[in-house]
């Protein structure tokens, strides 16, 4: 081999990194394109690309050194990084009010869940394959785990994340994302090195496990909030995302000295953002950052999937594999309708539970590291983990099929609150000043959910203070757009002043969601007919609004009836609308005002 290769394949960071971007850029595409969750892209890359398919004929074939990645060790970091930000982008998304809200499905339907089909799975794992009872708990509890990042985001491609099987589906996720951290925590314990220790170490271990806890939390509160509030300060996405990283790691490094893991400190991180202003900017920023290092998490997961011991024992895997889906399907077709979820939606989201998930893949990797479970036991564990999670995408796909031919599920699951997971059916308040504030408060006083957006700190403040739902952002930036879930958004409105800066926020608003209704406060009618030349559904002058005002005092005190002002007025919005509205390039008129004034007219 050329010195030059040579060089180049020895330099490990370099071309774990090229593989992984070339794999991102290649297959996220690919998948996409062919309407398959590029999860499975990912995984499949993962086992080709790893230890026991290509990286094993590196050595006789050197050219494909270049392409391969060996160990999985050399990628360890980036992986545990992309599992830190989904546990960060989880704890975004919880509440204490959400988890009251939820907490029948959650603590009832994900309880009953991962106790049983952990019992079960214990079971069938010391009398068929002869592990030990310790060995036997721990990958019991790690399978009855599955993927929050594939479930999820395979949901959130079938449009079913509030359809009755999505919500049931997220509350079991949700309370393994929350169980994951106690059983990690368990995991430690049984470490050879500190059974023996006697309950007085135990107990001071668990003290100061939670002192740490509570001292990151307290810290956090102090800190979290000044910390971006300055990067807000400075306006720039890339301080978003320093400051981010900067939480999460300091968050992780602090409960990790405590004996604890990193990926508790990168959730307690969410946690604390999510009831701030810049949960949204946050979310947003981090998004394509957390979808790479997801990425090489699952790269790592394709990795772990040993087909040497598939070949070597294909019918105990298979089987395995098989039983595992079938337990956790069955389990949760059988409790499901107890918590009035249809029987075809309880079975819809047992299938999709039914592999493993991530957490698998770190709880039994961190009880290999200690010696808790042995490398025969965690490696085959670890194959039927990763080959379940590939299964999922295909699980899903024919569940699809199978619901075209048979009609849509229905249920009747509990409702909670559209605000469980992200928001639906609201309305997006773009802007918070003295318009926006009155427009938020009329949607209030007819119960309409919204989100209030403002990039001036002080108005976001001052909203917070006062307990609206204002959060600091920038709506011109689609990434932003669609951390507001405006996907799910009934209508926009937009109450900011400047000519540029709304006319980029409608530009943003059509490249993302060319559907919604958008209305938007105009300075003057040229103004308005400018907006409407670019799409907007209603203009509203600021100057037509304060002469009708004008108008409608005066007539009162002219001693006119009440009745007969109203349909003055509001014949005369549409009018000068309708006159706003030929004198634009507009082709597409707004339905709504050419209604009011017919119902006026007659």
């Amino acid at each position: 081999m050329p010195p030059e290769i040579e060089s180049l394949g020895n330099s490990l960071s370099l071309r774990e990194i090229l593989i992984i971007l070339t794999t991102a850029a290649i297959v996220v595409p690919l998948f996409y394109r062919l309407r398959i969750s590029p999860v499975l892209g990912y995984i499949l890359s993962g086992i080709i690309l790893g230890p026991f398919a290509l990286g094993a004929l590196a050595k006789e074939y050197e050219f494909l050194q270049l392409v391969t990645i060996k160990d999985k060790a050399t990628i360890h970091t980036m992986a545990d990084l992309g599992v830190m930000f989904l546990l960060f982008a989880i704890g975004l998304e919880l509440s204490f009010e959400r988890l009251v809200k939820m907490r029948r499905v959650v603590f009832l339907l994900g309880g009953l869940q991962v106790f049983v089909s952990s019992l079960v799975i214990a079971i069938i794992c010391w009398n068929f394959f002869e592990i030990t009872a310790t060995a036997s708990v721990i990958i019991g509890l790690a399978l009855s785990m599955s993927s929050t990042a594939i479930v999820m985001q395979i949901l959130a491609d079938k449009k079913r994340l509030l359809a009755p099987e999505g919500r049931a589906t997220f509350g079991i996720l949700l309370f393994q994302d929350i169980a994951i951290i106690p059983i990690i925590f368990a995991v430690s314990f049984l470490a050879p090195d500190r059974m023996g220790l006697g309950i007085f170490t135990l107990i001071k271990a668990l003290v100061i496990s939670i002192v740490a806890v509570v001292a990151v939390i307290l810290i956090g509160r102090l800190v979290i909030r000044p910390l971006f509030k300055q990067a807000a300060a400075i306006n720039g996405p890339e301080i978003f995302m320093a400051a981010s990283l900067l939480v999460i790691i300091l968050t992780g490094l602090a409960t990790h000295a405590a004996g604890l893991s990193m990926t508790l400190g990168a959730f307690l991180a969410g946690i604390l953002l999510a009831e701030t202003e810049y949960r949204r900017e946050v979310e947003a920023t981090i998004q394509p950052f957390k979808g790479l290092l997801l990425g090489v998490f699952l790269v790592s997961v394709g990795m772990s999937v040993d087909l040497s011991l598939i070949a070597e024992r294909p019918l105990p895997i298979m089987g395995a594999v098989a039983a595992l889906i079938a337990v956790k399907a069955i389990l949760i077709g059988v409790i499901g309708p107890m918590f009035k979820l249809d029987k075809k939606a309880a079975i819809y989201s047992g299938l999709l539970l039914g592999s493993s998930g991530e957490f698998a893949f770190v709880v039994i990797s961190l009880a290999r590291n200690l010696e808790v479970v042995g490398p025969r036991s965690s490696d085959f564990a670890l194959t039927v983990a990763g080959l379940s999670m590939c299964l999922i995408p295909i699980i899903a796909e024919i569940l699809e099929l199978s619901q075209k031919r048979k009609g849509k599920i229905s249920s009747q699951i509990d409702k909670v609150s559209e605000d469980f997971l992200t928001e639906s059916d609201h309305v997006i308040v773009a802007g918070f000043g003295r318009v926006g504030n009155i427009v938020v408060e009329m949607l209030e006083t007819h119960k309409v959910p919204y989100i209030a957006i403002d990039n001036n700190l002080d108005r976001v403040g001052v909203g917070r203070g006062n307990n609206k739902r204002v959060y600091f952002g920038d709506i011109s930036r689609p990434d932003f757009l669609n951390a507001c879930a405006i996907g799910r958004a009934k209508a926009v409105v937009i109450t900011a002043s400047g000519e540029n800066q709304v006319t980029a926020m409608v530009h943003a608003i059509h490249k993302v969601r060319p559907d919604i209704p958008i209305v938007v406060r105009a300075k003057d009618g040229i103004h308005a007919q400018q907006l409407y030349e670019l799409g907007v559904t209603e203009a509203v002058p600021e100057t037509l609004e304060a002469s009708l005002h004008l108008g409608e005092a005066i007539l009162v005190e002219a001693g006119v009836a009440m009745g007969n002002i109203i349909v003055s007025v509001h014949e005369k919005r549409a009018q000068m609308r309708e006159e706003l509205l030929e004198a634009s390039s507009a082709t597409t008129p707004s339905e709504r005002l050419r209604d009011l004034r017919k119902n006026h007219a007659g």
